[in-house]
């Protein structure tokens, strides 16, 4: 049975900046917005700590309101694209889709009451 979500993308948002840091490995940060393209997907940008300078961008989309698709857009190392394929970069692409679940599945109380 496909559950349509109740939640405004703006409610999504707040929900996922609260409850996502507690998620994280120590000293990555993110940045998240909703996508003004579509009103059941989320912007993720996250930074990895360490020497490495990674940056990662995905898309978070509800599919419906228990489960959601997460895309990698893109991988920067040092402000330049890198090669998305590396092991480094598919490692951290893993832990942060990962994250990304976790995250959802914690707020289905808001998304599937």
């Amino acid at each position: 049975m496909n559950r349509e979500m109740q939640l405004d993308q703006n409610s999504l948002v707040s929900a996922w900046q609260e409850r996502l840091p507690a998620l994280m490995d120590n000293g990555d940060s993110f940045s998240l917005q909703g996508d003004a393209a579509d009103p059941k997907s989320l912007l993720i940008h996250f930074n990895a700590a360490g020497h490495q300078a990674y940056s990662l961008d995905f898309r978070c989309t509800y599919v419906d309101s228990r489960e959601v698709a997460v895309d990698l857009i893109d991988v920067e190392q040092g402000g330049r694209h890198t090669d998305e394929r590396t092991d480094a970069v598919q490692q951290l692409a893993q832990q942060y889709t990962r994250q990304i679940h976790e995250c959802a599945q914690a707020l289905q109380n808001l998304t599937n009451p």
